[in-house]
């Protein structure tokens, strides 16, 4: 068989596995690999080639190379957590920068089960266990997880489409991680436990030196919102996957749309009630791709409008630079993303005008030809009426600092899932997100699932360098997952992301995607009547009366 790899080809006299083939043809690059990609596939290290293919390695710098990172590393940390604390279940929740968030659900963390935690895991890392991959049946899984009480993996594979599927065998513990590993527990030694009461973070590397475990940046504001969202999840009864699927079967997810609709809306009115008290002129809402910043917006100005104000709303766009003015990437493409593609001090002198009381004359782009509209609009604010800027760079101080601070209020809005599949794998918060903009742009922007997912690591650099590192910054934070979404998502998305070929390049996004609608039943066309026209979730799947 003929390999091709790094611009080589070399023909193998027998099957394989990938780590012999990498050692073979590229020693260098041997210490760095994590696996390697095949077409739109990700492949283990073990895994054994058999015919003609070519063959990319995976690192640490590939989202896929982090995603088996964090997978191999929890299954280690499961494995402590067995040996010294076997009464014990752990729930792993969200990210928190380079980290991962969880608890125990019996009880608090404290520093001495952290430290023991941490010990334990640099010796089963230094013990180098391997990960073994076995072909199990659905019926075999269930059996064995109900027995290790597991209830809530054994509820969800109950939902799964497939009789058979992999799972990973290491120092007595079997896992199913909806995903590949690494092959053995030696490749994650770098980590750090650390205590973040009630619960713990597990420290990873990042992107940039995969030889040692980040530093560990606080994000009060953004746990303080997921722990709301979970408080939610605990009123809602609904953690996980399989509670959710519950809920449509036995007819009760109409119910549970109105009442997550009830505290979306309960909680946007309580920032409607926080700016007014402040007295804020100039309210700033941001935040990343497909978060449902618009619909915030527009309902964000009924509320101000119930307690007797006159908002005005805007969009940061129609402060964009003509295209042939736009910073470019290093592909040369536009870079949307970046400050820089706004004319800063134009929207600086407008709202310097407006909150000094004078008139001025407000651009407007045309999104037909990629250029600003000859003709702008004239605008002055009465003294009921607060300007609403919503835009992705609205926390950015280059668009509101020197200006009198109690006359600003910043909003970040994102979507913070707290659902997860089962109790040791959450849903990511930029998959929920990539699930909205993939169903929003097909219907709305006759863009096809392929070209959103292209654009997507473009979009997510341009969030990683303009929007996450002010998130903390915000005076009010927002979070814009509806724990019914899923079900509602996976009508629209599920056939597109199936119709994505194998040897396209976004085909292992696409297949990560359709792992998680797998587990999660179809919403009934009787509760997509009952998702309310002004819902943020309308503004993906359509439908919403607050604008055409």
């Amino acid at each position: 068989m003929i390999i091709e790899l790094l611009d080589q080809k070399q023909a193998f006299d027998a099957p394989c596995t990938v780590k012999e083939i990498i050692a073979r043809m590229a020693p260098q690059a041997l210490a760095a690999a994590l696996g390697c990609f095949r077409g739109g596939q990700a492949l283990e290290l073990t895994e054994v080639i058999r015919e003609d293919c070519r063959l990319h390695p995976i690192t640490f710098q590939n989202e896929e190379g982090r995603r088996m990172y964090e997978r191999s590393l929890r299954f280690v940390l499961l494995m402590a957590v067995k040996r010294l604390y076997p009464h014990l279940h752990l729930r792993i929740e969200h990210s928190i920068g380079y980290g991962v968030y969880m608890r125990f659900l019996e009880q608090d963390a404290d520093q001495q089960t952290v430290d023991a935690l941490q010990a334990e895991m640099e010796k089963i890392t230094a013990a180098d266990l391997p990960f073994t991959r076995e072909k199990w049946s659905r019926e075999q899984a269930i059996a064995y997880f109900q027995a290790a009480g597991r209830e809530d993996k054994m509820r969800l594979l109950a939902y799964r489409p497939y009789d058979y599927f992999p799972v990973y065998r290491c120092g007595g513990l079997t896992e199913y991680f909806y995903g590949i590993m690494l092959p053995s527990t030696g490749y994650v030694s770098h980590f750090r436990l650390l205590l973040h009461d009630p619960g713990m973070v597990l420290q990873m590397p990042s992107p940039q030196d995969p030889s040692l475990p980040a530093p560990f940046i606080s994000r009060p504001n953004i746990l303080a919102t997921f722990r709301q969202s979970n408080r939610w999840c605990d009123i809602l009864g609904c953690m996980n996957a399989a509670d959710v699927n519950d809920m449509t079967v036995g007819g009760r997810l109409n119910d549970f749309i109105r009442v997550n609709e009830a505290l979306h809306d309960k909680s946007i009115g309580d920032i409607a009630d926080g700016i007014a008290a402040r007295g804020a002129r100039a309210i700033f809402v941001a935040g990343p791709s497909s978060s449902g910043k618009t619909t915030f917006s527009n309902r964000l100005c009924i509320h101000l409008r119930v307690l007797g104000l006159h908002p005005v709303l805007i969009s940061l766009d129609d402060f964009y630079l003509d295209r042939d003015l736009l910073p470019l990437e290093a592909d040369g493409k536009p870079d949307l993303e970046a400050l820089s593609a706004l004319d800063v001090p134009l929207l600086r002198k407008c709202l310097s005008d407006l909150l000094s009381g004078k008139e001025t004359i407000m651009p407007r782009f045309d999104f037909t030809v990629s250029k600003r509209a000859k003709e702008g609009y004239p605008l002055r604010l009465a003294p009921d009426q607060p300007l609403i800027l919503e835009g992705i760079h609205g926390l950015n101080p280059a668009l509101h600092d020197g200006f009198d601070p109690a006359l600003i209020a910043t909003i970040y809005i994102s979507q913070l899932t707290c659902l997860n599949l089962d109790h040791h794998n959450r849903i990511r918060t930029t998959d929920a997100r990539l699930l909205r903009r993939i169903v929003r742009d097909h219907h709305f922007r006759n863009t096809p699932p392929e070209e959103t997912l292209d654009m997507w690591n473009s979009v997510r650099r341009g969030e990683e360098k303009w929007i996450f590192p002010y998130q903390e910054q915000a005076d009010f934070v927002f979070n814009s997952a509806l724990h019914y979404e899923l079900p509602v998502l996976k009508i629209y998305a599920y056939e597109l992301l199936k119709n994505i070929p194998p040897d396209s390049p976004h085909y292992l996004s696409s297949r990560r995607l359709l792992k998680i609608l797998h587990y999660i039943l179809p919403a009934t066309d009787e509760s997509l009547r009952e998702i309310p026209p002004l819902s943020l979730l309308r503004e993906f799947i359509g439908g919403c009366t607050l604008y055409k």
